[in-house]
């Protein structure tokens, strides 16, 4: 059972008829967690919504009756606290299945989500916590995780911190959750009056790091799961039958793309792998046993997953293939398509909206383009003055919102409008990202602004550049940075990871270099190449060109010095 037709039309003939004629209908008082969730429990209760295993051998499976009550007794436990609507909660669960009793619990009693990383360091913690006015932590037994938070602890916190509660175990001074939790009732009535939400009020925050300076509060509205229709059954293809994963640790917004709304909006059931390190034998192994029908993972994942001999396992149920985050790159993308049948869809967006731009149904993949753009979204290619760019020219990629703004945008910068007025103004947001168009009106995403390598007069693409990277046998993953010089302004400069039968060495190197000449201009070969035994990544998989540039600079200096 899908409940996505109650707001939208699902059928479309083309590309064309679905930008034309999709439309949202926006319940004023729309709440996800009961008008998804218990509405789903009611109308198909055995329905499974979730399968949840770890690496020793443990799994779960929950029904949506089972989400509906869990989430009903852990509101019953919240509000016994006195989280109320309004009030800022912390969730730091990686991937425990009670990640989502909790976040469906806080969207019943209108409190603000705040999904966050368990890689903070208590410097960032106690930035949060002040910035954000969070009231309660609700964490998971991981003991990083509790020797950061009670350092954090023992310094002066804001009154507005209440309560530390404790998630698969115990810990003195820890509210237990899994003990306490027995005490409550499984029934929950909706809210009303001033208790009751509201689609403009605070449903979820994401800090988000920018290049320099303390993170932003990205802040959304009850409208945002709408917003995840077109990711769940447009971009991602599910329905009620479908068994999606998604690659995404629970305190990144990429979990908020694969691993909830939209998809229980299709009435998909979604499979949470719990691990703690990446292993890409132990992944496929899941995909093999639990018969996963869509897979959606940062391009990182699938550079590993191409290397394994995948003809070993029966994947035979696997129908979809997806990935956002970063540019795909086309190497992987043919490989992937060579191994298992299937085209990787590649797609853009950010933790500031839903997905922007898509590879649809209706669409001739383009290896490299995330696409055309949703819906909805007034996407622009535009220069310096904000004029539209010709095809084929580099610009900054904005939404036009002067007449709309599109679903599942962010409302803004929480507590900062200086924030969001550099990047919203005039009614033109501005993503930060360097893309054009081709004659087909695709996208081709060139990389952050920060990421564009000024050389001897010429812009160039990172990403022009690791594509072409990639094509050598001998690469296994790679990142494009500038190198301050004197006379070009930037050096291009390669890291690279070599896959296991090659040894660095300066023929290498030159080989490297001579297969970047003649596969693109000459003047974008990287005349510094630097062997590595890895990349510096995010936990969602992301390269962090940022860190590599930080650590060319400090190099450079330290060079200097002597």
């Amino acid at each position: 059972m899908s409940l996505v037709s109650k707001y939208v039309k699902v059928n479309y003939e083309s590309y064309e008829d679905f930008l034309k004629n999709y439309r949202v209908r926006i319940p004023t008082n729309f709440n996800f967690a009961f008008d998804v969730i218990d509405k789903l429990a009611n109308i198909s209760p055995l329905k499974k919504a979730m399968i949840w295993c770890n690496d020793r051998d443990e799994k779960k499976f929950f029904t949506f009756n089972d989400i509906k009550i869990e989430s009903n007794r852990t509101a019953n436990f919240l509000k016994y606290l006195n989280i109320q609507k309004g009030d800022a909660v912390m969730l730091i669960l990686k991937r425990r299945y009670e990640y989502w009793f909790f976040t469906i619990a806080l969207h019943k009693l209108g409190a603000i989500v705040i999904p966050t990383t368990h890689l903070l360091t208590p410097r960032e913690l106690k930035y949060r916590i002040k910035i954000a006015n969070i009231k309660s932590i609700i964490a998971i037994n991981d003991d990083r995780i509790l020797d950061i938070i009670n350092s954090v602890r023992k310094e002066p916190l804001p009154i507005t911190m209440k309560h530390f509660i404790l998630v698969n175990g115990y810990s003195n001074n820890w509210i237990n959750y899994t003990k306490e939790i027995k005490k409550f009732s499984e029934t929950f009535e909706r809210p009303t009056g001033e208790e009751e939400t509201i689609i403009s009020d605070k449903f979820l925050l994401y800090f988000t790091s920018g290049t320099s300076g303390n993170p932003k509060m990205v802040c959304h509205d009850f409208s945002y799961p709408l917003g995840h229709i077109v990711t769940a059954l447009f971009w991602q293809r599910l329905n009620y039958k479908s068994v999606h994963l998604t690659v995404a640790d629970t305190g990144w917004a990429k979990a908020s793309w694969g691993k909830l709304y939209g998809q229980w909006l299709c009435g998909a059931c979604i499979f949470v792998y719990d691990y703690d390190r990446f292993n890409a034998k132990n992944l496929i192994k899941k995909i093999e046993k639990y018969k996963i029908t869509s897979f959606c993972a940062p391009p990182t994942v699938y550079r590993y997953i191409i290397k394994e001999n995948l003809s070993e396992y029966n994947l035979s149920k696997l129908q979809y293939a997806e990935t956002a985050g970063e540019t795909l790159n086309r190497e992987v993308f043919y490989k992937f398509k060579k191994i298992t049948g299937l085209e990787i869809k590649e797609a853009f967006g950010q933790t500031e909206s839903v997905v922007i731009a898509a590879n649809f149904p209706w669409l001739k993949v383009k290896p490299g383009s995330v696409g055309k753009p949703s819906p909805g979204w007034k996407v622009d290619i535009v220069d310096k003055y904000n004029n539209s760019c010709e095809t084929g020219a580099y610009g900054r990629l904005i939404i036009r919102t002067s007449i709309n703004k599109p679903i599942g945008l962010f409302t803004g910068y929480y507590k900062n409008k200086r924030l969001t007025t550099d990047v919203w103004q005039n009614g033109i947001y501005d993503t930060g990202d360097i893309a054009y168009k081709d004659e087909d009106g695709y996208i081709w995403l060139m990389g952050r602004s920060d990421d564009i390598i000024k050389s001897s007069g010429y812009k160039i693409s990172p990403f022009e550049i690791e594509n072409t990277l990639m094509e050598h046998p001998c690469v296994l993953e790679c990142a494009i940075t500038g190198i301050p010089d004197k006379e070009r302004g930037l050096l291009i400069k390669a890291s690279i990871v070599l896959n296991k039968d090659y040894k660095a060495s300066v023929k290498l190197m030159k080989n490297i270099q001579e297969h970047v000449k003649k596969n693109i201009s000459s003047y974008k070969y990287p005349r510094i190449i630097e062997f590595v035994n890895k990349l510096p990544k995010t936990i969602s998989g992301k390269i962090k060109r940022i860190d590599i540039r930080i650590s060319n600079e400090y190099k450079k200096n330290k060079k200097g010095k002597k």
